[in-house]
Order: C-alpha cells, then structure tokens, then sequence
C-alpha cells in the first residue's frame, strides 16, 4: 500500500513541479517583463528550489563522450558487452586515429568494476569511470531498476549476484582487474574465491574500496539497522510490491524512495544547508555553485528498487550472520573460501571519514585471503576522504586513483603465477581498426 501511496503522491506533485520550473523561468528569463519586478529573483529561486523537491529524477546518462590519453583527445563509445536481466555489462570502447595513442591503449590493463547494487544507479561512479579510462579499457556493471524486470524472469537472489559478477570476469577475460566499490566487494570477494576453488583462472587483481566485508568492526549507523533489527522486521516493513504502471508489476522489492529517505535522514542538517544554499546561489546568481548543487542531487535524488530477495540475503548473510567472515558462506552449495585465492593480487581502501563502511570493515579481507603472500596485499587510507571521497571528486582523483593505477600497472606487467595455465577469452571482432 505504501508503494501505491508514493506513486499517488508523485502524480500529484508532478503538474506541481512542472508549473512551478515554468513560473521560475518566467520571473528570471530577461525577455520576460516579470522579471524586471521586485523580489524577481528571490520568486525565481524559491520556485526553482521547489520545483527540484517536487520532481521526480530519471536514471542519469554516464555522457563519458571523451576523454585525453597521453594528451590526445580520444572518442568514448558506450556499449552493451553482455545483457543480463537485472544487470547489463558496459564497456567504454576508445577511439583514436592517432597511431602512438592506439598502440598504447591497447596494451592498457583491463579493468572491471562492479558498481553497488544498493540503491544508486551506477552512474554514481562516473568519476571514477572517467579516470579510469585514461589508463585502461573500462567495463562496468550497470544493475537494472528491479521495478522494470518482469516477474517473468524470476527472483534475485544474493547467490544470483555471485553468479553475475563470475559471468562477467569470465566474459571480459581473467586477465582483468576487477574494482568493487562499496557493497559489492563482498559478493566480489565471493565470487573469486569459488572461481579459485573450482581451479578456475581469476583476476590478476582485485580492489576492494569502502565495503562490509566485516561488518562488526567499527559498525556505523548503517550497520547498526541491519545489525538491532530483526530480519522478520526488515520482511514486514521495507518490502513492498511494484504498482501495476511498471513492468515489474508484482515484484517485491525494497523501493528507492524508502532508501532515499534513509540517506536523507543520516545527514539531515546537511541536505537542508545544502538546499539553502542553493537558493542563494540562485539569488546572488551564482551559476556555477547552482549546476554544482544540480549535478550532485540529480545524481543523489535518482534512485532504484532492490529485488526483495537479494536485499534480504544481504541482511542476513553480510549484516546478521557474517557468513563471510565465519567461514559458513554457501553459495549454490558450495563453501566460500576465501583462504583459495592464492594468484590475485589484493588492494583494499578506506576512507577516514566514512560514515558507511566503517575502519577496518574492508580491510578485513586481508586476513581472509590468508592463500596470497603479504608482498602481495596492499591497504590504503584515504586520509580526509568520507565514503563518495574514495571514489569520486578531488581526493579520488589525486590521492586514490594513483594508487590503484600503479597498483594495477604493477600486477598486469607481472601477475602472479599459476599452477593451471589460466584461459584467455577470445578476443572480440574489431568494429574498426582504430578501437583500442
């Protein structure tokens, strides 16, 4: 019923929401006589300022359209490398006609990231694609709004997630580094270790950024609800059925506008300052503070359902049980062991102030992957870096994006040995010659 009551509410405040972004324009267009009045720009920013809280935010574009190599201007082309029904596989394809650029692109190492499945879309890290890109050939997985997949195609489940990421290492080749931001570097870690005890080859190395991989270390506010509530509460009372005007119709899932709320209320003070301000950038006319706000939230505000399923796993296994760090993990029967990696060469990072993951949550993974000497495990702080710091905007792009390049740079020049020659994909029919 809530879900219903939210959908109610948001078809009322969409007529809303559009009259008051047109009234805006009307009192701060120079062609527009109301804009001449008194108070213009004050009734022009409070109208924009409503119409940003009233509107509903679409899933945003990654527009990576270029960026520079070795100081040459080099096309990005978004493609599909694999489609699955609750996620699609992205590849940032580069071109370039400048031969010296091309040759080095395509000796670049092969990086997956795995973006979190926990509310934001995976556009949140298009900053951390951005860098990436100009080091490396660059898939990411893009998860699918859990409202728009059909009840047709089945449940979601944490082991499903698993099974996702060990598709996609195997699809992109296991000579790749893989990135999990986040959320995912549990299932991440998973993943590889059942790849390494079946014999299987597995990354050249692996980069774990701001994740639970123990959660009971130093537990944050996050933690605390998935730790003090019960998994019935969870069942009653954040699990709700997808309304009839989208595909999933039918589907239970833990909707994004009960998570936003959840981000909002961790920084309230925060978001209201932030909101303020923007109006009076927008009085002062202060254009480029106000694209700064719009940016952020358009990005923060846009937000996804989680299949039910998968939600609830997630509570239980990583936030209740601790299976990972237990040692009692099974996933399709099969016992995740952690201690199997021994060719994967291991970076974790944390950020100082992170609110989400707390210190030492990720860095947990070193003593679980017990099976890879220490010369080859790595850890990072972040100093003065909070959770989105790890990997997006100033301290990411100076302080932590070195790091793992070079760390990268280092394991695909030299990985690590391997008792069973380790398979290479096929590589893909060039589109053109000049593709990297």
């Amino acid at each position: 019923m809530l879900y219903q009551l939210y959908e109610t509410q948001r078809a009322l405040l969409s007529p809303f929401s559009e009259f008051a972004s047109a009234s805006a324009k009307l009192y701060s267009h120079p062609l527009s006589p109301f804009a001449h009045t008194p108070m213009s720009h004050r009734l022009s920013a409070g109208l924009d300022l409503m119409h940003r809280l009233a509107k509903e935010y679409e899933k945003p574009e990654f527009n990576l359209h270029s960026v520079k190599v070795d100081g040459v201007d080099v096309a990005i082309q978004e493609l599909v490398a694999l489609e699955k029904p609750f996620c699609r596989l992205l590849r940032f394809k580069r071109y370039t006609d400048d031969l010296k650029v091309l040759g080095k692109m395509k000796s670049q190492p092969t990086v997956l990231v795995v973006a979190p499945l926990s509310g934001h879309h995976a556009t949140l890290l298009r900053d951390t694609v951005a860098q990436l890109l100009k080091d490396h050939k660059v898939f990411i997985t893009d998860w699918t709004d859990a409202r728009m997949v059909s009840l047709e195609n089945g449940p979601f489940h944490l082991d499903d997630y698993v099974e996702y990421v060990q598709d996609f290492i195997r699809h992109v080749g296991a000579d790749c580094h893989v990135i999990s931001v986040c959320q995912p570097t549990v299932p991440v870690l998973a993943a590889i270790s059942l790849m390494a005890s079946q014999g299987e080859p597995t990354p050249r190395s692996m980069t774990m950024m701001g994740g639970p991989i123990d959660a009971r270390r130093s537990p944050t506010a996050v933690n605390n609800l998935a730790m003090n509530k019960s998994y019935s509460w969870f069942e009653n009372n954040v699990i709700y059925r997808v309304p009839t005007n989208y595909p999933g119709a039918g589907r239970e899932v833990y909707p994004g506008f009960l998570q936003h709320t959840g981000f909002v209320a961790m920084n309230p003070d925060r978001h209201l300052t932030s909101h303020y301000d923007y109006f009076l950038d927008l009085v002062r006319g202060d254009d480029d503070s106000a694209d700064a706000h719009r940016r952020f939230y358009d990005e923060y505000n846009a937000v996804l359902d989680m299949p039910a399923e998968y939600y609830l796993d997630t509570i239980k296994t990583v936030f209740q049980d601790f299976a990972l760090v237990n040692g009692t993990w099974d996933v399709r029967g099969h016992r995740v062991r952690p201690q199997d990696i021994t060719t994967t060469a291991l970076l974790t990072v944390e950020g100082e102030l992170d609110d989400i993951s707390g210190a030492g949550q990720t860095r947990a993974a070193h003593e679980l992957c017990n099976g890879i000497s220490t010369q080859h495990q790595f850890h990072y702080d972040a100093v003065g870096a909070g959770h989105y710091g790890i990997f997006s905007g100033r301290r990411w792009r100076e302080k932590v994006y070195p790091v793992i390049r070079d760390f990268i740079a280092k394991y695909d020049a030299a990985p690590l040995t391997s008792t069973a020659a380790p398979k290479r994909a096929t590589s893909a029919r060039r589109s053109r010659q000049t593709a990297e």
